[in-house]
């Protein structure tokens, strides 16, 4: 069980953005966001995407640093992944 934020290379709102993910379950990463402070908002199907000033705090605190490719692998893997064409409009 392993929280995984890649860095933030994603650029959006004035800022650069990682993506947080788990490769064990939601419900892990979804404690690990509450724990950090990080909003429910910020949760996008299957990661939360965090801005790049919450990187080393949440590096800090337990998320484990990889790649890019190595965090969409590893998500694919785990089978927590919802696929593009998978996606469909959040509720707010």
């Amino acid at each position: 069980m392993t929280v995984l934020i890649d860095p933030p290379r994603w650029p959006a709102h004035d800022t650069l953005w990682a993506h947080l993910v788990s490769d064990a379950s939601l419900d892990e990463l979804h404690r690990f966001a509450r724990a950090a402070g990080i909003p429910e908002r910020a949760f996008d199907h299957d990661h939360y995407d965090v801005p790049a000033e919450k990187y080393d705090e949440l590096v800090r605190q337990g998320a484990v640093p990889v790649s890019g490719l190595d965090l969409a692998r590893r998500l694919e893997a785990s089978g927590l992944r919802v696929k593009q064409r998978d996606k469909r409009p959040r509720l707010r």
